[in-house]
């Protein structure tokens, strides 16, 4: 049995502890909205944030969350994540959609660790995230938005 906090709610479950910790989210738990990419912590689909930190779930073994807080794109809220969500809505930020749950993800716990990023800040915190459509101008220019909501 492993205890863990997934977007606010405590959770108990009995599975294999070296279960990655997406398949935990998607197929036993049922929040789908993780996304499988490449299964190699190097797309940012299935980013998840543990304790407040931007995190590949299909590399995590369900074991290394114990006692932690999950955070997956269901669960983000507060002002940080209703900015992006409001800045990827203003700026028509995606196309087919299926990277933006990790990079808006991603893009929460860069502002809650810097509410003012520079665009090499961003580029840093953004790079293991892969957009097949090439939207890295629109997402670039909607954390900053984000961030200049944040200000107001």
């Amino acid at each position: 049995m492993l205890d863990f906090s997934l977007n606010g709610r405590k959770q108990t479950v009995d599975v294999d502890g070296e279960m990655p910790l997406l398949w935990l989210i998607r197929d036993t738990i049922g929040l789908t909205g993780t996304k499988f990419g490449c299964g190699q912590a190097l797309c940012g689909a299935c980013t998840v944030m543990v304790n407040g930190v931007a995190t590949r779930s299909c590399q995590t073994q369900v074991k290394d969350v114990a006692g932690a807080e999950v955070t997956t794109i269901e669960g983000v809220s507060g002002k940080v994540a209703e900015a992006v969500q409001k800045a990827w809505v203003n700026l028509d930020v995606p196309q087919c959609g299926y990277c933006h749950s990790g990079q808006i993800v991603s893009a929460v716990a860069l502002l809650n660790d810097n509410k003012k990023p520079t665009d090499a800040d961003i580029d840093a915190a953004m790079s293991g995230n892969l957009c097949r459509c090439s939207t890295y101008p629109r997402i670039r220019a909607a954390i900053h938005q984000a961030s200049q909501t944040l200000e107001g």
